[in-house]
């Protein structure tokens, strides 16, 4: 016994011995490696040169019996590739590095996962500093490498190519391939479940977009996560997602096991996430509540009516244990033909059932009542359910797989009605509501004995009894979706529509529109609390002429999708008769102007830094980052509001194709607000989004000094010549070289002090000693060269964007391009001259201001500027 206990420790301590060293940088060719054999260095067999990777043969947890080739960052110890995710081995399975390339067998000598075939000879495997795993020859050229075949993971530096997909894993401790994807396209990131897309990564609202040229690859750096396009255009980053928030040059980009795309950043010793999509849904991944599980606010999860849990499956099957779920054929044309005579009964969801697809597919057929969507269903194997949409008649169908439903906020209306597929074990009937319509094809041919007629008369009773059965269907559908609408716009479906009000629920919602807070070319606005006590802003849209009628559904559906931080956002409408209602969030505090021009303590320097960087953003949102370009056209004050927290959002974007022919006439050759318009207006040349990028600058000039462009002064009989309309004196802000006059334009002014680098002097007085010259200089120049008189030579918003957050380089304006604001500036005064009785002449096609300016600023002071004033003026 002795020696034989001798004899093991001898042989324990010899196999210890030979557990070969950690390689560095580089392994030459011919080469077999097993977590067994570097187990003393936990299966690390190659690090890079400065070991911020490591190439290993480990498993996820330590008590996991597979194995994989992977590749981790050496100091989180997260992997961020691994080979073979699908077909692990055990401890003892080996890695073989040959002339040939790289390949993996388990126990039985089997080849589990290789290189494709290489046709040059491989000389060693690199392990590179930028996580990259490398087959070189003997040139140092590669002949293949990890980043072509990434995982789930992206890391810092990593080019990921259009085409490529990120796929999640099951687990944390399987590697294995699960149900979520990230593909990129030229046009989107789109993140996928089952082949099925459920988010698009130009959807977040954190995404600014300021190209619309094709992607080419997706980075992620210390600075950011980034959409590029082609490297051949010169272009710079396309979409920033993200910006650094904190000192690390580590970022990785990451498909999470539960649906959902992450950045993290490594610092400190650990890992913070700064960006996660979709983020504004707990509800947004598709099996978050298991196989038809319903998700509702918060993520709870329940089943629908009709349905029980079953904790086997993580989701929900029908309450009836003679009821059963089919499983899908997945295609197979064969087990189609075959299947499509199965009699199913269709289970329906209910009117606030929504399913995640529907707005990402286009239905298999348009125009059909609820009968023929249900056929189609069942004649398609494939198919586990239908929704249909009425009165459009679109009929979407499931096939293959069933994920999670959500509860619908507007109780379904305007939603396709959902129904599920089931095959009864006892029951031939089709539909749980009409148990003895289906069953004539089959008395037919029971009693079919010799006689035509016979079967002529009950094939045509079972037809009339169907059609009369269809019928009666779509009116029970129709009347749950809107019992008291009627006509054809009272009853448009579309999807991703917001809630549907009724003209009483606001009535009771405004007390009778008795709290009126705006007024404006589109209408008035009124405060209301709804039932659910969600204080709104409701906007009664008048002057709509036929066309805007037919196209409000539209309108509504392309406004009702857009979610932005920085954008007012729609919560209901009602279309009721004539009557046309917009329901808005209630923004407190109300419109900028209110705060910024009113004589309450001053907005401070870092407010007036945030609102304008929130402008820019939603600005360029609705620019590059929607499906449907939207120019704002009456970028001002007004149109901006705040709430208590001063978050920014802007109010009256995409609402121009509603008017009535009376009114867009007006924008034929303008449309928009005195002081605000750029010079294309006057010229006539093509309007685009630098035109909402001028009225952003005017914007901005205003956020400076704290008071309108254009200022006018009442009292000319005042020996103060640097007096206001707004009772405050100008104090430092005027120049001993250049005083202000009575009537001044201040776009010059800004102009001339930049020429002067005193840009302290254009700051509001009463912000004097808070603000760094830095500071206000930055927002000056990103002011003057969205100023520009050539709309090309301005920024665009995300550009702007970038500049105000510091990842771009703040642009040096061009002086010859704003000389016009020196012509403008002399034409101001000269027609302020005009009004108050001096002689000046004022040439055709100058913008002049008028007496309704100070009334109506104030009047905007005591409302909240959910409406456009459209105060417009065109050529002279």
């Amino acid at each position: 016994m002795a020696v034989a206990t001798i004899f093991l420790l001898l042989l324990t301590l010899s196999t210890t011995s030979d557990s070969a060293p950690t390689f560095t940088a580089s392994i030459p060719a011919n080469f077999t490696a097993s977590h067994f054999q570097f187990i003393d260095q936990s299966g690390d067999f190659l690090r890079s040169i400065n070991r911020t990777y490591t190439a290993a043969i480990a498993n996820p947890q330590p008590t996991s019996p597979s194995f994989y080739l992977l590749i981790y960052h050496s100091q989180s110890h997260t992997v961020v590739w691994s080979a073979n995710r699908n077909n692990p081995i055990s401890n003892s399975g080996q890695l073989r590095l040959s002339n040939t390339g790289l390949a993996i067998y388990d126990d039985s000598s089997v080849r589990v996962w290789s290189t494709p075939p290489i046709a040059s000879t491989v000389a060693s495997l690199q392990m590179l500093e930028s996580g990259n795993l490398v087959l070189v020859d003997r040139f140092n050229s590669t002949l293949w490498q990890s980043f072509d075949y990434p995982t789930d993971t992206v890391v810092s530096g990593q080019r990921f190519p259009v085409g490529g997909s990120l796929i999640a894993s099951k687990s944390l401790g399987d590697f294995s391939e699960g149900d979520y994807t990230f593909e990129m396209t030229a046009g989107d990131g789109i993140l996928q479940w089952q082949s099925l897309t459920y988010y698009r990564l130009l959807m977040d609202s954190k995404s600014i977009k300021n190209s619309n040229q094709p992607f080419s690859y997706l980075m992620v750096n210390g600075s950011g996560f980034y959409l590029f396009g082609d490297p051949g255009s010169g272009l710079a980053a396309q979409v920033l997602i993200t910006a650094a928030t904190g000192d690390s040059d580590y970022r990785i980009l990451k498909m999470s096991t539960d649906g959902y795309l992450i950045v993290m950043r490594y610092t400190n010793n650990v890992w913070v996430t700064d960006f996660t999509t979709p983020a504004d849904d707990s509800c947004r991944t598709p099996s978050r509540c298991g196989k038809l599980g319903v998700c509702s606010t918060g993520g709870d999860c329940s089943c629908p009516p009709g349905f029980r849990g079953d904790r086997s499956s993580s989701g929900c099957s029908p309450s009836d244990s003679s009821l059963s779920l089919p499983e899908s054929c997945g295609g197979n044309r064969t087990q189609r033909r075959s299947n499509s005579s199965e009699n199913y009964i269709y289970i329906q969801l209910g009117n606030e059932m929504k399913y995640f697809s529907i707005g990402f597919i286009n239905p298999i057929k348009e125009g059909v009542d609820l009968s023929s969507c249900e056929d189609l269903c069942s004649a398609n194997c494939s198919c586990l359910g239908f929704f249909h949409g009425n009165p459009s008649g679109s009929c979407y169908l499931l096939e293959n797989h069933l994920g999670s439903v959500t509860s619908s906020s507007n109780n379904g209306v305007g939603d396709p009605l959902g129904f599920i597929k089931a095959i009864s074990s006892s029951s031939s009937s089709r539909n749980v509501d009409d148990n003895s319509n289906s069953d004539f094809p089959v008395i037919a041919l029971v009693l079919l004995p010799a006689s035509g007629v016979l079967l002529i008369s009950i094939f045509t009773i079972w037809i009339l009894r169907r059609r009369r059965r269809s019928k009666k269907m779509v009116l029970r559908s129709k009347k749950s979706m809107n019992n008291s609408f009627s006509g054809e716009l009272e009853v448009f479906s579309i999807a991703g529509l917001p809630v549907r009000l009724t003209h009483g629920d606001l009535v009771e919602a405004t007390a009778n529109f008795g709290t009126q807070i705006g007024s404006g070319g589109f209408g008035t606005v009124y405060k209301g609390v709804l039932r659910d006590k969600t204080v709104v802003a409701v906007k009664k849209i008048t002057a709509l002429g036929a066309q805007g009628k037919k196209e409000f559904g539209t309108e509504i559906a392309i406004i009702g999708n857009i979610h932005h931080v920085n954008l007012v956002k729609l919560k209901g409408f009602c279309a009721q008769g004539s009557e046309r209602f917009l329901v808005y969030e209630y923004m407190s505090r109300g419109s900028l102007d209110r705060t910024l021009f009113g004589s309450g303590p001053p907005l401070e320097w870092q407010e007036r830094f945030e609102i304008a960087l929130g402008t820019a953003r939603g600005l360029a949102y609705l620019h590059n980052g929607c499906e449907h370009k939207i120019i704002h056209c009456d970028v001002k004050p007004e149109n901006i509001l705040l709430n208590d927290n001063m978050q920014v959002k802007i109010s009256d974007f995409g609402l121009s194709k509603l008017l009535s022919p009376e009114q867009s006439g007006l924008f034929t050759t303008m449309r928009g607000t005195r002081g605000y318009l750029a010079p294309e207006w006057l010229t006539n040349a093509a309007i685009s989004d630098k035109t909402d990028v001028y009225s952003y600058g005017m914007v901005l000039l205003e956020l400076i000094q704290g008071r309108k462009n254009c200022v006018q002064a009442t009292n000319h009989s005042s020996g103060n010549p640097t007096s206001s309309t707004d009772g405050r004196s100008s104090g430092s802000s005027g120049s001993r070289n250049h005083p202000r006059p009575r009537s001044f334009y201040f776009p010059l002014h800004a102009l001339e002090m930049h020429e002067e680098c005193r840009y302290l002097e254009l700051v509001e007085p009463r912000l004097a000693g808070r603000v760094a010259k830095d500071d206000a200089e930055k927002l000056v120049k990103v002011a003057l060269c969205c100023l520009h008189e050539d709309p090309s030579l301005r920024p665009t918003m995300a550009n702007v964007v970038g500049m105000l957050e510091g990842v771009l380089a703040v642009g040096e304006p061009r002086l010859e391009c704003l000389n016009f604001l020196r012509f403008y500036g002399r034409r101001f005064t000269e027609a302020s001259m005009v009004e108050s009785g001096a002689e000046a002449e004022i040439p055709d096609g100058v913008m002049v201001a008028n007496n309704d300016n100070s009334s109506s600023a104030t009047a905007s002071l005591n409302s909240f500027s959910y409406m456009s004033s459209q105060q417009v003026s065109g050529p002279r």
